[in-house]
């Protein structure tokens, strides 16, 4: 498979989640390194972080698979990057009523990676929100259309 060979719209698409995987594994090491260090006493409500990873590890896994060609085609792709724009506004608002207000201490790493992780997440809804909008006005523009007259005949 030559990439000259390749239409333009999916060379753009290839690179928007390539970006877009790149994205979550940022997030998925931000909350990693938080989830690996915390202890029972020190940080209880873990299912939060839990969350982030979940969003993330999802993120990652579509934008692997979105770089199989055709897969954009189908209708059900743009309700899912919805999906995961919704996630990751959802993540973006209870990290960040957690840490945007916070004062910073001169040497708290982790707090400092946790207001990281914050902007992270919101780059990452931003994201997704452009991929929806692309997939589905790439959707829109491609679907299979058929004659108005009989109904039998596809146009492309």
């Amino acid at each position: 498979m030559n990439i000259r060979s390749l239409s333009s719209s999916y060379l753009v698409f290839s690179a928007l989640h390539i970006v877009l995987f790149t994205m979550a594994i940022v997030s998925a090491a931000l909350y990693g390194i938080d989830l690996a260090n915390r202890s029972p006493q020190n940080n209880p409500k873990g299912s939060r972080w839990i969350f982030a990873e979940v969003v993330a590890g999802l993120s990652a896994i579509t934008s692997v698979l979105y770089l199989i060609p055709d897969i954009l085609r189908s209708m059900c792709v743009w309700i899912w990057d919805l999906v995961l724009f919704i996630l990751w506004i959802s993540l973006f608002g209870v990290f960040g009523k957690m840490f945007i207000h916070e004062p910073v201490a001169d040497h708290n790493s982790s707090l400092h990676r946790m207001k990281a992780a914050v902007w992270v997440d919101l780059a990452n809804a931003i994201l997704w929100l452009v991929a929806t909008l692309a997939t589905a006005t790439y959707w829109w523009g491609h679907k299979e259309r058929r004659s108005r007259f009989t109904g039998r005949a596809s146009l492309y």
